[in-house]
């Protein structure tokens, strides 16, 4: 095979295709040893693409990693039908085997755009219809994406309070308002090994969610059912969240990620 006409565009290529295979940021010494380039190469390429964010530098640990931009192209491919139509049937399952409606979303910068809707029979219409998008720190979708993430990359995505949109319409429960609150909630999520939220989409409705891992474990998309509060008592909501964790471990083994797992409470 002939080397690359463009040695600039393979390099990186490379820098993001490796720092897409870490669990958090790096230093820029690391890519250069793990790719065999000189150090100010590596130094020179990551200012530009920092410059068009597809990569964020902390300045404070002396590391680089994945910018907005980054996940806009990855969920500019989920958009492109291979989640959606991976998970549609295995949603539906769901809906079938839980009575309750789900859906299927991806992480778009501060948001989540959903791209399945399943909803169960005799249940109210939602607003997450496929094409919506929603701020993830209010969803639980959302919220098992950002929890999955390091948290330096959740703090790149909320650099301040006017990060945290709130919805204009009437809800019972506000959410996240600066990120010392966010990272206590996904603390939360992670204890729980699945995300809650409760009447601050829509009022009187909960959510429940898992985040669907790709093979470098980040996640990919994040699998949630929505249903009238008095359906799911809290009590019983970790056996929900079980179900869920099934169809995501599935959606994870279609598109060969990490195996998602449910910790105990």
């Amino acid at each position: 095979m002939p080397g690359p006409k463009v040695p600039a565009a393979d390099q990186t290529l490379a820098i993001l295709s490796h720092l897409a295979a870490q669990r958090g940021p790096v230093p820029a010494s690391t890519i250069a040893g793990a790719l065999g380039l000189p150090r100010s190469t590596v130094y020179h390429l990551l200012g530009v693409m920092q410059e068009r964010g597809f990569v964020v530098h902390l300045p404070e640990a002396r590391r680089y990693g994945l910018g907005v931009a980054a996940f806009e192209l990855s969920s500019g491919f989920s958009r492109q039908q291979p989640l959606s139509l991976l998970g549609r049937p295995l949603v539906a399952t769901l809906v079938d085997r839980t009575g309750e409606s789900a859906h299927l979303a991806v992480l778009h910068g501060r948001d989540v755009l959903y791209i399945v809707e399943e909803r169960a029979r005799r249940r109210p219409s939602l607003v997450t219809d496929v094409g919506v998008r929603l701020p993830a720190h209010l969803t639980a979708s959302g919220r098992a994406l950002l929890a999955a993430l390091p948290f330096a990359q959740v703090r790149a995505l909320y650099p301040d309070a006017a990060a945290f949109v709130a919805r204009s319409d009437d809800v019972e429960a506000t959410g996240p308002r600066t990120l010392k609150e966010l990272r206590g909630v996904l603390d939360r999520v992670r204890a729980d090994g699945f995300a809650v939220e409760d009447g601050e989409i829509t009022a009187g409705f909960a959510s429940v969610a898992v985040a669907v891992l790709d093979h470098a474990g980040w996640p990919a998309a994040g699998i949630a059912s929505t249903f009238p509060r008095e359906n799911v008592a809290p009590s019983d909501r970790a056996a929900l969240a079980a179900e869920i964790t099934r169809t995501a471990t599935e959606l994870s083994r279609r598109i060969r990620g990490a195996t998602t797992l449910l910790p105990a409470r």
